[in-house]
């Protein structure tokens, strides 16, 4: 098979040699970018940040909330043969510091408006040399000591010549961060066969085509909105009408506004979509299918007859792509994540303990292996250890439970790791317990998933936490320390103070009996209080 093409900067240059003066993205406050100036911009971004001194290889952050500078940076980062480390814009303080350290980016390029968080954290991030800023910065943001800054503008004033840098299919393109258990999050290791193979998934299996136009809602720092939806669009040469953030109550009027033909939800958004009051516009709409993950059985055939549109499941994870697909031409099946794209993926159900082959029927871990080489991730940045403990046998392990039927159709059961996931974030628990342990009055503390009331797979965070000696502390003031040391999206909703926690015989927390136990008597709910959290 020939991948030379298999390079998202090629595939947007072959896509503004065929249809440059097409629309390619649509914003709500910008003006719209055809793929001729899309491949344009590119090439100037990628004479700025070779300016900087990037090279092939080296890491630059991308720190920017959706609109067409996270687009135009990460393709100018590719062309230069560099590699985005994508950054959520909620981050602050060690998560911030963790992903900028731990990807070994020197530069990074992020919106204005995060200014104040980046000189918090600057003296922890003894590597970052530069910031190319985004749109104006607070006024009374204090001044970076070390950290040189560049505007944008400055950065974009090149010429449009291609920088002429090979880039091959196996080269890393992008790292992303996901959740860390037992250690901090770990950077994902994406290869442009990966990144591109994001996006020819949803070709093949969602069909769409250049006639298409996809509404992306969610951040682009993630792997849903940038590699399944945004280049997805690219490489069916289609239209991307791009939102600042998901909106329940806009939904609806967004997505008819704007003509769209296609998009994803992930998680709750589907609930709070379904939750909306009842319009006689439902129906007002172009839509002909959703990609919703996890598709609730019991709102699936509601949503389906209220809004006219289908709901298609999915199953994936930024590590291995999305291997699993509900095809469209069959009848609906309740809890079903779909079956292989045997196209590019294998997928098999295991024994966790032996790795050999579950019966049909039965539950064990979901593990996945690409049938292309590159065709999803080549490590964890920085964690050998952390890549072969999940590459076991020569199949990645996912840390899911599921189960596959006697037709091939595959289910996700539960997570089988200490893992959780909160309106569409997977959060690492020990970044969380790092920042409860922080405080002076906390001797020992564990932050652990419970389920959510709200239907999608949803987790909460419960925060259980043990006092030093003679220590005194409340719930809101246990928040209050949070919220200015961590995303408000890890902020955890449940408080419990122990007197112990229940540990193993080798002194280890036994998270396993905190989730077991979910919510007693004695734990404080922070939405039941009134505590409100501060964006």
């Amino acid at each position: 098979m020939d991948k030379s093409g298999w390079v998202i900067g090629e595939e947007l240059a072959r896509q503004a040699r065929a249809r440059g003066h097409r629309t390619f993205l649509t914003f709500q406050s910008h003006p719209d970018v055809t793929y001729a100036e899309a491949d344009e911009i590119a090439h100037r971004v990628s004479r700025g940040v070779a300016a900087l001194g990037v090279g092939p290889g080296d890491r630059v952050g991308v720190w920017l909330p959706n609109g067409p500078e996270i687009l135009h940076a990460s393709f100018g980062i590719y062309r230069a043969g560099a590699v985005a480390v994508f950054v959520n814009t909620g981050y602050r303080g060690i998560f911030l510091e963790h992903v900028l350290n731990n990807a070994g980016a020197r530069s990074v390029i992020m919106a204005g408006e995060y200014l104040p968080r980046l000189a918090e954290s600057e003296a922890n991030l003894p590597g970052v040399e530069r910031a190319v800023i985004v749109g104006p910065a607070p006024p009374d943001a204090p001044p970076l000591r070390r950290i040189s800054i560049q505007s944008w503008d400055e950065l974009v004033r090149q010429p449009a010549d291609p920088l002429g840098v090979p880039v091959s299919y196996r080269d890393v393109g992008a790292m992303m961060y996901t959740s860390g258990t037992t250690g901090p999050s770990k950077g994902v290791l994406m290869p442009h066969a990966h990144l591109y193979l994001f996006g020819q998934g949803v070709v093949d299996n969602l069909r769409v085509t250049a006639d298409d136009v996809y509404y992306i809602c969610m951040p682009l720092f993630h792997a849903n909105a940038l590699c399944m939806q945004l280049y997805g669009t690219l490489i069916a040469g289609a239209r991307a009408v791009i939102a600042p953030q998901f909106s329940a109550s806009r939904w609806l009027d967004e997505v008819s506004a704007c003509g769209a033909t296609v998009t994803n939800t992930l998680g709750v958004m589907t609930e709070f979509i379904h939750r909306q009051p009842p319009r006689a516009e439902d129906r007002r709409h172009r839509l002909r299918l959703i990609c919703a993950v996890p598709t609730p059985a019991e709102i699936a055939p509601v949503f389906r007859e209220r809004f006219g549109v289908p709901l298609i499941e999915g199953y994936g994870m930024t590590e291995v792509n999305i291997p699993l697909y509900m095809p469209l031409d069959v009848s609906y099946r309740p809890g079903s994540c779909g079956r292989v794209y045997d196209r590019y993926f294998e997928v098999r159900v295991v024994d966790p303990e032996t790795d050999e082959e579950a019966p049909r029927g039965s539950v064990g871990e979901i593990v996945v292996r690409p049938r292309e080489p590159f065709g999803f991730m080549v490590g964890y940045n920085a964690m050998p250890d952390r890549t072969v403990e999940a590459w076991r046998n020569f199949w990645f392990h996912t840390g899911d439970a599921g189960r596959q039927d006697e037709d091939g159709y595959f289910y996700f059961v539960d997570r089988i790791k200490d893992t959780i996931r909160r309106r569409g974030e997977n959060l690492s628990s020990y970044e969380i317990e790092r920042v409860l342990s922080e405080h002076p009055a906390v001797a020992e503390a564990a932050a652990v998933a419970v389920r959510s009331e709200i239907a999608g797979g949803e987790d909460e965070v419960k925060a259980c936490v043990v006092l030093a000696p003679g220590q005194a502390l409340s719930p809101e003031g246990l928040l209050d320390f949070c919220q200015t040391r961590m995303p408000h999206f890890a902020v955890p909703r449940y408080v419990e103070f122990f007197a112990a926690l229940p540990k193993t015989p080798t002194a280890k927390v036994q998270k396993v009996a905190l989730r077991r136990s979910g919510i007693t008597a004695a734990t404080w709910d922070r939405e039941a209080a009134g505590y409100r959290l501060r964006r």
